[in-house]
C-alpha cells in the first residue's frame, strides 16, 4: 500500500510538471513580450517636431513609426525599444538626442501601440528590417545611421547590424543571448528545446564592423551585467562599455546616459574619432 502511494505522489508530480511546462510552452511569448496600447501621436508625448510615418514590413504588417530629422551632417538613430509599453513610452528618452540635432526613428513592433499582429523573434526582424530600409529610401547613409537597441531590442539591432558600415551600434542592457538568459533563469526547465524565440546575438556579435558601444547598470536585475559583458567581449573591434555603477535596468538616464551617448556617437558617426575602450 505504502509501495502505491509513493507510485501514485510520483505519478502526480511527474503530471504536475508536464503540464507545468506544456503551459510554459504554449504562454511563453506573454512572458517574454509585454506590449501595450496607447496613443500614437507624438505630440501627445511632447514631440512636436516629429513626423508619424508608417512603414510595412515584408509581410505586409503596417508598423507607426515617429521620424525627427536630423540637422545637416549629424547622424540618424534607428531606435529599438524593448518588450514592454510602446514608443510613446520612450519619448524621454529620445528627446536629447532630437535636442542634440540627431534624427530618430522610433519603430513600433508589431502588436505594440496601435500595431496589428504579434510578436516574435522573426516577426521583430522583419520590423526591424523595415525601419532600415525607411531610412535607405529616405536617403539617410549607412554612415550617418546608429542603431540602437535597448534590452530586448539589442537582439532586433544586433541582427540589423551584422555586416553593414553604419556609423555605429549602441546596445542599452543588451543580452549575449536570450536562450542563456531563460535557461539562468530556470534550470528546471529544458529551455533550449522549448524557446521559440532565442535572440542568439552572441553567435551575430562578431560580424560587426561597425563602433559599439555598450551602456549596463551594475545593478540590473532584469539583464545582468555579466550578460552584456559576455556581449561586448565577443565582439570586435572599435569598442566602448559604460557601466552605472548605481543604476538598475530601466533608470540608466538617471545617471547621464544619454550624454555618453552623445559623446560617443559625436566622435564616431560626427567626427569619425579613433578607436576607444574602457
Amino acid at each position: 500500500m505504502r509501495h502505491m502511494r509513493k507510485m501514485s505522489l510520483l505519478i502526480g508530480i511527474v503530471v504536475v510538471y508536464v503540464g507545468f511546462i506544456a503551459a510554459m510552452y504554449i504562454f511563453q511569448r506573454s512572458f517574454l513580450y509585454h506590449p501595450h496600447s496607447g496613443v500614437m501621436d507624438p505630440a501627445y508625448y511632447g514631440l512636436n517636431a516629429v513626423e508619424r510615418v508608417e512603414i510595412v514590413a515584408a509581410d505586409g504588417i503596417p508598423l507607426v513609426a515617429w521620424y525627427g530629422k536630423a540637422q545637416p551632417g549629424l547622424p540618424t538613430l534607428l531606435y529599438l525599444h524593448g518588450n514592454g509599453g510602446h514608443i510613446g513610452h520612450r519619448a524621454g528618452k529620445v528627446k536629447p538626442y532630437l535636442d542634440a540635432g540627431f534624427s530618430v526613428l522610433q519603430l513600433s513592433y508589431r502588436g505594440y501601440g496601435s500595431n496589428p499582429g504579434s510578436p516574435s523573434e522573426e516577426g521583430l526582424y522583419l520590423d526591424g528590417r523595415a525601419a532600415f530600409d525607411f531610412l535607405s529610401d529616405r536617403k539617410v547613409p549607412l554612415f550617418r545611421t546608429v542603431i540602437y537597441g535597448e534590452s530586448l531590442g539589442s537582439g532586433v539591432a544586433v541582427e540589423l547590424a551584422q555586416d553593414k558600415g553604419i556609423a555605429a551600434l549602441v546596445l542599452e542592457a543588451p543580452f549575449a543571448s536570450m536562450t542563456e538568459m531563460a535557461a539562468n533563469r530556470f534550470p528546471f526547465i529544458p529551455v533550449r528545446y522549448l524557446l521559440k524565440d532565442r535572440y542568439e546575438s552572441n553567435s551575430k556579435i562578431g560580424k560587426l564592423r561597425a563602433p559599439l558601444l555598450v551602456i549596463h547598470g551594475a545593478k540590473d536585475a532584469v539583464v545582468p551585467l555579466e550578460s552584456g559583458r559576455a556581449l561586448y567581449d565577443l565582439a570586435p573591434g572599435d569598442k566602448r562599455i559604460k557601466v552605472y555603477d548605481r543604476a538598475g535596468h530601466n533608470d540608466l538616464y538617471d545617471f547621464g546616459a544619454a550624454q555618453d551617448v552623445i559623446e560617443f556617437l559625436r566622435a564616431k558617426a560626427v567626427l569619425g574619432g579613433a578607436t576607444q575602450t574602457e
